[in-house]
């Protein structure tokens, strides 16, 4: 397996309220919802970077879909990072997810690698982490 990621998705609860935190909060373009005329299809999805998308589906849907139980959401399963070029920019990102609706969980502040970051979560549990990383370069 060539180790290449094209769509990472987030299971969510209401697909309208996680739709409007991505989309309206953090400023994710977006095409809106599609594939409601499918039974267990309606997802969103969001450009990141070129050749990465994001996308949002119910979490009910997606256990139809990969035939799985669905189980309750852990925050702690995996984080999302979104690393930027300075302190001042995770301050910028982490005020801006907090006044879309996240919860911050961990207030910016110097890290003990040498670098600065925070976290927060997303109306549906998902931990994302925002951090200034001084030995990565951040390519816009």
């Amino acid at each position: 397996m060539r180790p290449s990621i094209t769509v990472i998705t987030l299971g969510v609860d209401d697909l309208e309220k996680a739709l409007e935190f991505y989309r309206d909060g953090l400023g994710f373009p977006t095409e809106g919802i599609v594939g409601k005329e499918f039974e267990h299809g309606a997802v969103a999805f969001f450009d990141l970077q070129a050749g990465l998308k994001l996308a949002i589906w119910k979490r009910e849907d997606i256990a139809y879909e990969a035939k799985v139980t669905q189980t309750s959401a852990s925050p702690t399963e995996f984080t999302i990072g979104h690393n930027v070029n300075n302190k001042e920019e995770v301050d910028k990102v982490m005020e801006q997810a907090k006044k879309a609706g996240a919860t911050i969980t961990d207030p910016a502040h110097d890290t003990f690698w040498g670098g600065y970051s925070g976290h927060f979560q997303d109306p549906d549990g998902h931990l994302w982490e925002i951090a200034w990383n001084p030995a990565w370069e951040i390519k816009d």
